[in-house]
């Protein structure tokens, strides 16, 4: 494998205009939520007829990138690139672009999730990953399920309350498994937290988790298990930090409801076969519409061997042409601000793909005005820790461990401790 420091491109306008000196290797961490890690493979073919860098895609599961890379990237283990979704902690290991691309295209282009990457406080401009989709939280339904029950599904502005209460009558309607389901994270309780007026942080952008909206969420989420309107399944059956997918309760057509994101898009569109689903709106609360915005990104580490090579490619994936194809062959929600504007020509997208992207991206608008912590929180360096550790003691007041109040005091001691290491 040739990782010399010797990736000499041709200076055309683009970084990537022209044929290497010498051709490197590039070795890709991927994951995939859908075909992404497929598409990057197909368009990579591309990158290296014009420029000689052959890009080696290695696709993983989702475990390995969210509980492995960090520490081997802190190690000095790391791949040369990868796609990731902790963007603050890897933005801190990551290679800055800017002295290798147009940093005027970037920020016109991508300048809203730049910050997402860089250290807090406004004086860090550097460039340190290319977005490669805007993801967002929200929920998905089962169109079918409301049917045969007879149950009339809540309309825009809809409340969490509603919502159950509706999901609730589908389940005990047909006997389902479950009216709702929940991944089990922070991140997908956060959304629902914001619309129950939970701020996450103060004013000098500090965690503060358990105000008056975040007890109350807490409160009313434990309801919903004590209910039986989730499922013991679900957030329940896990201990820890431990991360739980609930599609698999949604796929199976055993609930009504799945508190997920965008990037479940062709996932549900490639395997359900059974029953008609949608995406709808983020439901609303005294807080908001609340909605966690974010997604996966491409990013070089810092001590990569070929870093011309590296920054090359991801350069060209955020290229309009590129940015655009991408979008379209995977589905996703493109975080070109070009694109947003001009829209994005989902050629291969069926009527129920299309409508979620469309609603997906609304929930993203809606929450940039109503809850704004939504965009501190996922820029958050130590953002992950916090998905580990509201879960742990959730979990634990929902299946009587501790009592709610120990739980959110719990939630708080170690949120500060891991702030302070």
């Amino acid at each position: 494998m040739n990782r010399r420091l010797n990736a000499v491109l041709s200076s055309t306008g683009l970084v990537v205009a022209g044929f290497a000196a010498q051709a490197d290797e590039i070795d890709f961490l991927c994951y995939q939520d859908g075909n992404e890690c497929e598409v990057f493979e197909s368009m990579s073919a591309d990158f290296t007829d014009m420029t000689g860098h052959v890009v080696t895609v290695n696709t993983v599961g989702y475990d390995v990138i969210r509980d492995q890379l960090l520490n081997q990237a802190q190690a000095g283990n790391a791949p040369d690139i990868a796609r990731v979704t902790n963007l603050g902690a890897f933005g801190r290991l990551a290679l800055d672009l800017t002295p290798y691309v147009d940093a005027g295209y970037w920020e016109e282009n991508y300048g809203s999730v730049l910050a997402w990457f860089r250290e807090p406080g406004g004086m860090d401009k550097g460039i340190y990953g290319w977005n490669t989709q805007l993801t967002v939280t929200g929920p998905f339904v089962n169109v079918s399920a409301f049917e045969d029950a007879g149950v009339e599904m809540p309309g825009d502005g809809a409340t969490w309350d509603e919502w159950a209460a509706a999901a609730k009558e589908v389940q005990d309607a047909l006997g389902m498994t479950a009216g709702l389901v929940m991944d089990r994270t922070a991140h997908r309780w956060a959304g629902p937290a914001f619309s129950y007026g939970a701020k996450f942080f103060d004013e000098s952008g500090e965690p503060i988790l358990v105000d008056e909206g975040f007890r109350k969420f807490a409160q009313v989420f434990v309801d919903w298990h004590a209910s039986g309107l989730m499922p013991a399944e679900g957030w329940p059956a896990g201990s820890g930090t431990q991360y739980r997918n609930a599609a698999p309760l949604f796929l199976s057509g055993d609930s009504a409801m799945h508190m997920s994101g965008s990037w479940m898009i062709s996932n549900y569109a490639s395997n359900i076969k059974d029953f008609d689903w949608k995406a709808v709106p983020a439901p609303c609360g005294p807080g908001g519409c609340g909605a966690m915005p974010g997604g996966a990104a491409l990013v070089a580490f810092a001590d990569t061997e070929v870093p011309e090579a590296a920054a090359a490619f991801i350069d060209w994936m955020a290229q309009t042409e590129q940015a655009e194809r991408f979008a379209s062959e995977t589905n996703n929600i493109t975080a070109h601000a070009g694109l947003q504007a001009s829209g994005v020509d989902y050629q291969n997208a069926t009527p129920a793909i299309a409508d979620a992207l469309s609603v997906f991206a609304a929930n993203a608008g809606v929450a940039t005005e109503t809850t704004p912590q939504a965009y501190v929180f996922i820029g958050y360096p130590k953002n992950f820790a916090i998905y580990g550790i509201v879960p742990d003691y959730i979990t634990k007041a929902i299946n009587g461990e501790m009592s709610l109040d120990d739980a959110l005091a719990a939630i708080d001691a170690d949120v500060a401790a891991k702030i302070a290491e």
